[in-house]
């Protein structure tokens, strides 16, 4: 019974795993600095909630509770005269996870690596690269920017198991993302979709392969000052349907969440963030609560 519990519950943390990565809420992503900038991000998410599935899957009152920190480096460049940044994170994650499957109790605890992150963005429009003395002068109403971010199948991961932290296949995440400036107001929209090779080495040789996930997000940020300012935040996230040797899996996903950030800035190099998110609707997939602190620190490109 535990055998196929655990068989029926790795969607779930798979689920969890990429549901995280498309339920992303991350006001800013396009804003510029000046070339050179180097930031140091330490943050922390705490997800919590509860499990919901396909009616015909026989598991009931699933939850999980899953904690990531993440260590992450970003660097701003001057490409081509745009402003430009590369960066990466690596997290580390503790879930436990827990229902009933056919009316059994069951848990799963994992902790370990995940797969790490590297992210590239460019501005094609309205964020041209800059020096500090002339960063501090330019303003522009509309900018248009692109990223791809890559996730490297680096995490903890063993295929005799059915539980793993990391998901033993790349990832990655083309991304258009425009912001229009209305005085201190912001209205940023961001679309963009995850695509993933084939794991072929799931569960003991099995072969897992998933539909893209489309990810739409729309942000309205107000400025108080330089570095203080607060965002209402809000997504919505279709596709990743899996399969398991060609076999079509009942978990298609049309979730949203919304929230709020808040960004505060402690001195000239050190700022911190908060933000809280939770499910507006879920079909498949985690309703999850989600709390997270950011720690940011700045230096070079003449700060």
């Amino acid at each position: 019974m535990r055998s196929r519990a655990s068989a029926a519950l790795i969607g779930v943390v798979l689920l969890s795993a990429w549901m995280v990565r498309a339920q992303e809420l991350d006001p800013g992503a396009y804003s510029i600095s000046p070339v050179g900038v180097n930031i140091l991000v330490l943050t922390n998410t705490f997800n919590s909630g509860d499990l919901d599935f396909d009616p015909s899957v026989p598991i009931e009152q699933a939850n999980a509770k899953i904690n990531a920190s993440a260590l992450g480096y970003v660097r701003t460049l001057n490409i081509a005269g745009r402003s430009s940044s590369v960066g990466f994170a690596v997290p580390y994650v503790f879930g436990h996870l827990e229902g009933l499957y056919l009316g059994q109790f069951q848990t799963v605890d994992r902790s370990g690596l995940g797969d790490p992150r590297i992210r590239f963005a460019i501005n094609l429009h309205g964020g041209p690269a800059m020096k500090l003395k002339e960063f501090a002068s330019y303003r522009a109403k509309t900018k248009v920017g692109v990223s791809l971010t890559v996730g490297a199948p680096l995490g903890q991961y063993d295929p005799a198991k059915v539980i793993n932290l990391g998901t033993n296949r790349w990832s990655f995440k083309p991304e258009l993302g425009v912001t229009h400036a209305l005085g201190k107001w912001t209205l940023q929209g961001y679309a963009g979709a995850w695509l993933f090779t084939r794991n072929t080495n799931f569960f003991n040789g099995k072969t897992r392969t998933q539909d893209p996930i489309g990810s739409f997000q729309f942000h309205l940020e107000y400025d108080f000052r330089p570095r203080l300012w607060a965002a209402f935040d809000s997504n919505f996230y279709t596709g990743g349907r899996t399969s398991i040797n060609g076999v079509k899996n009942f978990d298609l996903q049309q979730n949203s969440r919304i929230g709020g950030t808040l960004a505060i800035p402690l001195n000239r190099r050190q700022s911190l963030k908060f933000s809280y998110s939770h499910g507006a609707h879920t079909t498949v997939g985690g309703n999850f609560n989600s709390i997270a602190m950011a720690y940011q620190f700045l230096w070079g490109g003449g700060l």
